[in-house]
């Protein structure tokens, strides 16, 4: 029985090197992964390290390596969905590639992405995929440039960075969508976002700091623009938060003297809460009121009716965007570019035609 007030000494490389009868620069090339040694001494090596349970130092290997083998990941919000998927295809072509990933959760909040970003440098990651909370305040991110790590965007873009981004076609979605919309005879459309506003309202649209959401609401309402309906941004709805703030969004547009037949989901979560409001309320998708979600989450199908949806290929974006942070890590040529995946228009039940 382990004496637990003596813990056992860490096996080292020189432990591991006197088992096979090795120097101790043969079994730290073996055990490093680099270097040139015979597949004979590779074999002694690893199974003395095995019989030893040795287990690396990680710090101590990415001082000699250069490389710590890890991906840092900074995310907006991990209880979304959409976020969610992402990390699994981030995750899955890290690890096609050899590498780990930390993920640090920001909460949408600027100094709490700070905060991690902070963190994920001190582990000395080998790269960053950052979601930025606030596409208006980039100092924290410049300075991952300067301390030289390779670093993408993910969701958001920012140009006056310089550096890649993967995105949806977040413009475009919300034009089909909003097109759909007055396709099946709606004229008065909301779109509901859980951006923090004061007074919930919106007035200018470039003082959107989130370019994914600045981008919808640009191609919401330019369809609206286009249709010739008066004051779209009137029906531009921020601050749907929490369940408590969305109800009361809710409240507010229907409360309004022209009501909206239709409304927009910024994103899954903001679309599980207006579902639920409008459920409170004894009302009923689509004879009341006509809905669409962006993403394909799981509830969205399985609601009656089941909700009608923007699919975003999102376990594919997260996968892109490991894979050019790993291309940026292993200093593969390639210009800085945007790449935007797109999307689809899925239609399902909550939307009503309710004729011109």
């Amino acid at each position: 029985m382990e004496d637990s007030a003596h813990p056992k000494r860490a096996v080292t490389v020189a432990d591991v090197a006197k088992a096979a009868k090795v120097s101790k620069a043969t079994a730290a090339r073996v055990l490093g992964g680099y270097g040139v040694v015979s597949a004979k001494i590779t074999d002694q090596v690893m199974a003395a390290a095995a019989a030893l349970e040795y287990r690396p130092n990680e710090l101590a290997r990415s001082m000699s390596t250069g490389r710590s083998g890890i991906i840092g990941v900074v995310v907006g919000d991990i209880e979304n969905a959409f976020f969610s998927l992402a990390v699994r295809g981030i995750s899955d072509a890290a690890r096609l590639a050899g590498f780990n990933v930390i993920i640090a959760n920001s909460g949408e909040e600027l100094d709490a992405e700070k905060s991690a970003v902070d963190l994920l440098i001190g582990k000395r990651v080998d790269g960053l995929i950052v979601t930025p909370a606030r596409c208006d305040s980039i100092d924290h991110l410049q300075h991952v440039r300067r301390a030289g790590v390779p670093l993408v965007l993910f969701d958001r873009a920012i140009p006056e960075l310089d550096v890649d981004a993967v995105t949806g076609d977040d413009r475009d979605a919300a034009i089909v969508a909003t097109r759909y919309l007055i396709g099946q005879g709606h004229r008065r459309l909301a779109y509901v976002s859980a951006m923090n506003a004061e007074g919930g309202g919106l007035t200018n649209i470039g003082r959107i700091s989130n370019s994914a959401v600045r981008e919808r609401v640009e191609g919401f309402v330019s369809v609206l623009t286009e249709a010739g309906l008066p004051n779209p941004l009137h029906y531009v709805r921020l601050g749907a938060t929490d369940q408590q703030q969305t109800d009361g969004v809710i409240k507010r547009l229907l409360s309004d003297s022209a009501q909206p037949t239709a409304l927009l989901a910024s994103d899954s979560l903001v679309g599980l809460r207006i579902f639920k409001s409008l459920q409170s309320l004894g009302l009923s998708i689509p004879k009341d009121v006509s809905m669409i979600s962006f993403l394909d989450a799981d509830w969205t199908s399985v609601t009656v009716p089941p909700i009608t949806i923007v699919d975003q290929r999102v376990y594919e974006m997260g996968k892109l965007a490991g894979e050019r942070l790993i291309a940026r890590i292993e200093r593969t040529p390639l210009a800085v570019e945007r790449l935007r995946v797109g999307t689809s228009l899925v239609v399902r039940g909550s939307v009503a035609n309710i004729g011109q």
